[in-house]
């Protein structure tokens, strides 16, 4: 009896939760919550720029899977939960550098595969940021370590073979009409004003377009204007037709600018649809260090390596790793080539170089919302056709 008596005693005695403390143990545990998922299992992410139009358009809402390749361990600890590398609306940083430790990755379900959408770290973000906390990309993941890629006539080879192309490819195409175009033709075909076309008036009552789009639409422009479709033709780069942009010469280019001095950018001529060949380096791959390969492989070690100092001569002639010359290198890390699938209109490795393995964030899953932000709400504002679909 008394043992009954004291238990139905200290149940009165409990005090019950104010309504404060009950919404703040919710919020707490949704937060907890939130940010596991978003850790392990997948987070989400905008498509706010044009660069891998038509698969992923403008305005798309994905959610990208950590599952597939692989959940990394943290580097940055002391980081404000359920935010990427800025607060909310502002440009104030989320997150503290004081602590920062080495990255590891969870086994997943894959490796990253020739032809994945891959949302990844960029790696030449310009802020210095740690590496969990630079901006995000995303591109489709054309090379894997140990490719050998080439660029040839815009057209992509992989190991000597012509790459599968994406189904809704993009190139910058100029058109040539006795008539303009109304925008309802090009609403059709998803072409929007200063997002994929630009159009010049010339005296002679002709129209100049320069369009971002496949060459599907093209073909279907042209019998849309029939005879008024005076010409049409792909503007693509000349062979050797050099580009300073380009990777490597972009990079070295930006560290000489950095020191005042110069740079000959003649040593590789390359450009946006001639590039390579250049073989993506693999975890355990040797490779000389002859003045072609610092030129090409000297910007990896130095910023990817995690070398305490490396330092490559003016002429190329040579590279110190912690004041030793080198004479052979073996990389410690993967390493992959993202291109966006509107290939004129896409800042990708053809421009900055490789994305390292501990820069990859996940794999593009599918699209469960699409807003057209060249329409309003009551006017094809939601692209219902593109809501839940998978991307490949």
């Amino acid at each position: 009896m008394r043992l009954k008596f004291w238990k139905k005693k200290d149940k009165e005695n409990k005090k019950k939760k104010s309504k404060a403390r009950e919404w703040i143990d919710s919020i707490v545990f949704a937060v907890v919550a939130a940010t596991l998922i978003r850790w392990l299992i997948m987070s989400a992410y905008t498509i706010p720029t044009p660069s891998m139009e038509g698969t992923q358009m403008v305005g798309d809402f994905l959610f990208v899977s950590k599952l597939h390749y692989g959940a990394r361990t943290p580097k940055t600890l002391l980081h404000m939960p359920l935010t990427d590398n800025k607060i909310w609306g502002t440009n104030i940083p989320s997150y503290l550098d004081w602590i920062q430790l080495p990255i590891r990755r969870i086994p997943g379900f894959s490796d990253v595969k020739n032809n994945d959408v891959v949302v990844f770290n960029w790696p030449a973000d310009t802020t210095k940021s740690p590496v969990d906390m630079k901006v995000n990309y995303i591109k489709r993941c054309v090379g894997i370590p140990g490719d050998k890629l080439e660029v040839k006539n815009t057209q992509l080879y992989i190991n000597g073979k012509k790459a599968k192309d994406p189904e809704k490819l993009q190139f910058l195409y100029r058109l040539v009409s006795s008539m303009s175009i109304s925008q309802k033709v090009l609403d059709k075909l998803d072409i929007y004003r200063n997002n994929s076309y630009y159009v010049t008036p010339t005296n002679d009552n002709k129209f100049i377009y320069q369009i971002f789009t496949t060459p599907q639409n093209i073909k279907l422009l042209k019998q849309q204007l029939g005879p008024a479709a005076l010409s049409m033709q792909i503007l693509a780069r000349e062979k050797n037709e050099f580009a300073a942009e380009i990777y490597p010469n972009s990079y070295w280019r930006d560290q000489n600018m950095r020191k005042g001095g110069q740079y000959n950018y003649k040593q590789n001529p390359w450009n946006q649809d001639y590039f390579g060949p250049l073989t993506l380096p693999k975890e355990g791959m040797k490779i000389e260090m002859t003045k072609e390969n610092i030129i090409k492989y000297g910007p990896v070690i130095k910023e990817y390596e995690y070398h305490n100092k490396v330092e490559v001569a003016n002429d190329f002639s040579k590279i110190t790793i912690d004041g030793k010359e080198i004479k052979t290198y073996t990389f410690v890390q993967d390493y992959y080539f993202m291109m966006g699938d509107n290939r004129h209109n896409s800042q990708d490795s053809r421009y900055w170089g490789f994305v390292p393995r501990d820069h990859v964030v996940g794999k593009a899953w599918f699209t469960w919302l699409s807003l057209n932000p060249n329409k309003g709400l009551f006017s094809g504002k939601v692209r219902w056709n593109r809501m839940f679909k998978s991307i490949d």
